[in-house]
């Protein structure tokens, strides 16, 4: 498991790189905001796949973001630094025995309580192709790198009126390359994409993020987007194939 000394760090690291940016006078974005996630698919470990809907119950929930990013100067990479929390919780039943972990029999039409954690903390190193936004006057900017996704996953049940229950805990780092593309129109508007993927052997995942950004302030703006993202892992006896989706509001301010 991830440290709770390490995710304090991590959430902190942005705040002190950016005092850093201001003193320096280097260019930085942070934001904070929320999101609403649906979910979709199927999770399982050592069993059958249990629905994310029908079985689990789970059903869209309000979760909370946070980013920061910093233009470096000379040839240095970029950073881009990003949290976001993923949880779900609820009761369900399924309609037949299974087994989840080294638990075997869980009992067909009984209610449980499961929950999900998903939560990933995003470190970004990267560059802005050469000369596009001198070519097109500041309206486009293209930026490709690498990512490292910290994936924190649990998964739990617990079927009290049988008296069973079992958990299963992962955290891995993930590399997953970068893109993000800026569009600016007018000034104070900015149309923005950026995706974080990467596929190998039988598991993917990918986290693609689009919004559109309004500069209210001369420092600060408002955000409104869509954000989806699919998670399919083969590992460690856990199999899933899960999407989550929904839309994002952010605050933020930009220098």
């Amino acid at each position: 498991m991830i440290g709770s000394r390490v995710k304090v760090g991590f959430l902190f690291l942005p705040f002190f790189l950016s005092l850093h940016a201001f003193c320096y006078g280097l260019g930085f974005e942070i934001g904070v905001g929320g999101t609403q996630q649906s979910p979709e698919g199927n999770v399982a470990y050592k069993g059958i796949s249990l629905d994310l809907k029908s079985d689990l119950r789970y059903d869209k929930t309000n979760f909370l973001n946070a980013r920061a990013k910093f233009d470096l100067p000379l040839m240095l990479p970029n950073l881009y630094f990003a949290a976001s929390l993923l949880r779900f919780e609820a009761t369900g039943s399924k309609d037949v025995t299974f087994r989840f972990g080294d638990v075997a029999s869980f009992t067909a039409n009984v209610p449980f309580t499961s929950s999900l954690k998903l939560d990933h903390y995003d470190t970004t190193l990267f560059y802005g192709i050469p000369f596009v936004k001198t070519l097109t006057d500041d309206k486009l900017n293209v930026e490709v790198g690498l990512n490292i996704r910290l994936l924190d996953f649990k998964a739990e049940l617990d079927q009290t009126q049988s008296g069973l229950k079992e958990s299963k805990s992962l955290a891995v780092p993930v590399p997953m390359g970068f893109l993000a593309l800026q569009v600016q129109p007018i000034d104070p508007l900015t149309l923005e994409a950026e995706i974080k993927a990467i596929a190998y052997g039988k598991s993917r995942y990918y986290d693609i993020r689009g919004a559109v950004q309004y500069k209210v302030f001369p420092f600060v703006f408002l955000s409104a987007g869509y954000k989806t993202q699919n998670i399919k892992i083969d590992q460690s006896d856990i199999s899933t194939d899960m999407t989550f989706s929904g839309p994002i509001l952010e605050i933020g301010v930009k220098f």
